[in-house]
């Protein structure tokens, strides 16, 4: 249990393949010149996370800020201001 032995994983046939390849490069962009991602994805990188993993993580982070700007009906703040 946890390891495949069939393979790669794949994309499911019933995935929004056009969104996740949107969220995918917008994760990257952001991953490179937005600061809290950046600091975000150096500090995983530094506890030996992997690539993808960070950049899915920095995906939903995305997603539950979009979500949350939805739902609540407001303007986004970005209120971020890294710790010294």
């Amino acid at each position: 249990s946890g390891s495949s032995i069939r393979g790669r994983n794949k994309i499911h046939k019933m995935a929004n393949k056009d969104l996740k390849k949107l969220l995918h490069m917008g994760a990257r962009s952001v991953a490179t010149n937005n600061a809290e991602f950046r600091n975000y994805y150096e500090r995983k990188k530094a506890e030996g996370k992997h690539d993808l993993t960070i950049i899915n993580a920095i995906r939903n982070k995305m997603v539950l800020r979009v979500v949350a700007v939805i739902k609540n009906q407001r303007k986004y703040v970005n209120n971020y201001q890294k710790a010294a």
